[in-house]
């Protein structure tokens, strides 16, 4: 068997420390992973956001043993209603409801804060002896045996394998020269925890209005978030506003069928774009989660996606180690990237004609497009296809994300 260097992954988000702890169950102590990230020594994580953990990616966290820290938190999504309206009309009739589980008593998402995920990997993450370090990974030599790898604290490690995880701007991802392709919507995410008098009952709701869809996502008790997209400048007018006024432009979109509501923390805009990497990969250098791709939160898949690439690229890691092969080596990599490179592809396809489709103000897309929900909400087949889809659990799936440990 060849000898292995260490692994280096610069990142310690969600894609980073699930890496992390996959590559270290699958390989076992003997080949040192370590993580590189300033955030790190941010305790416990300040994110306010949450996110959508979908069926294979829950799979993926209960696998590395993260999710039972997080799981009394988690909010099952048991059901979730499509509308599609203008702001001002009156009622908001429902053309698509998806309910039901991928298994037997397993939805096919749940809601998560993100500070509690993230608090939970790195507890995992040291638990399991992965070298946790709070700095950056400043420049690499990359040559054909192995690659060094020099940390913001000066330290200098050999490695077989560096791993970009440092998200939309990578560094790491520049320094290797990698172009993306992509564009800048006009548009912006607003973002913002709400708390409301009645329980949400696990629903999830997405209202397709002409600025762009406004989702209601549950969370454990009657709060819910909101991913609120509108054009660039009417976004950063919103976040602006005062309370009260905040309070007015809220309800008009919100509705008052969950009883008063109020934001429990400051909303916050995130412009909106879509790239993906020309490559995922360079010499001993492989691009996961953001760093290779960003695509549009409509379809609430981005950071789905991106454990994919995490699930994807350790197995092919860890299989290529068993095997004796060098696990950075050319054509280790070539095989993660024909993996995941085509899928990312068809999903920025799909949520770029989704944009387009529902973020408008023609009169005939609206007529089109409904006409398609409501095929879609009386075809079962056709809607348990959707569902397994969003829940991550159709085409190649990685072991992890069937549960099954490498």
């Amino acid at each position: 068997m060849s000898v292995q260097g260490s692994i280096v992954i610069g990142g310690g988000a969600f894609a980073g420390l699930a890496l992390a702890l996959a590559l270290r169950q699958g390989l076992g102590p003997e080949i040192p992973v370590i993580v590189a990230d300033p955030a790190l020594g941010t305790r416990p994580s300040r994110d306010p956001r949450a996110t959508a953990i979908v069926a294979a990616c829950r799979r993926l966290f209960e696998t590395i043993g993260a999710w039972d820290a997080v799981r009394s938190e988690a909010q099952p999504i048991l059901d979730m209603v499509v509308t599609d309206s203008k702001l001002e009309d009156a009622t908001r009739p429902v053309f698509l409801n998806f309910a039901g589980d991928v298994a037997p008593g397993e939805p096919f998402a749940h809601m998560v804060e993100n500070r509690r995920l993230i608090d939970a990997l790195v507890v995992r993450a040291e638990a399991e002896g992965i070298d946790l370090r709070a700095t950056t990974v400043a420049s690499y030599d990359a040559r054909s045996d192995g690659i060094d790898v020099t940390l913001g604290d000066g330290s200098v490690i050999a490695a077989s394998l560096l791993v970009a995880a440092d998200g939309a701007r990578s560094k790491l991802r520049e320094r290797a020269g990698i172009a993306t392709h992509g564009w800048e919507y006009d548009q912006s995410g607003i973002v913002v925890t709400v708390g409301h008098e009645r329980e949400h009952e696990g629903r999830a709701e997405e209202h397709f209005l002409p600025a762009g869809p406004f989702a209601i996502l549950p969370l454990s008790g009657k709060r819910s978030s909101l991913v609120w997209t509108e054009r660039r400048a009417e976004a950063a007018r919103i976040v602006a506003l005062s309370d009260e006024e905040f309070h007015s432009e809220l309800e008009r979109r919100f509705g008052l069928h969950l009883g008063e509501v109020k934001a429990l923390d400051q909303p916050r805009a995130f412009p909106l774009s879509y790239f993906v990497a020309r490559s995922f990969i360079a010499e001993r250098l492989a691009l996961v989660g953001d760093a290779a791709h960003v695509i549009h939160p409509i379809a609430g898949q981005g950071l789905n996606m991106g454990l994919k690439d995490v699930a994807a690229l350790a197995e092919v890691v860890v299989d290529a180690a068993r095997l004796g092969m060098d696990i950075g080596g050319a054509d280790v990599l070539e095989r993660y990237q024909r993996w995941r490179r085509f899928d990312t592809m068809a999903m920025g396809v799909a949520t770029n004609s989704l944009n387009f489709l529902f973020s408008n103000q023609s009169t005939l897309l609206r007529t089109v497009r409904d006409i398609g929900l409501g095929l879609v909400d009386r075809a079962p087949p056709l809607k348990n296809l959707f569902i397994r889809q969003a829940a991550g659990l159709t085409g190649e799936v990685p072991r992890l994300l069937k549960g099954e440990a490498l």
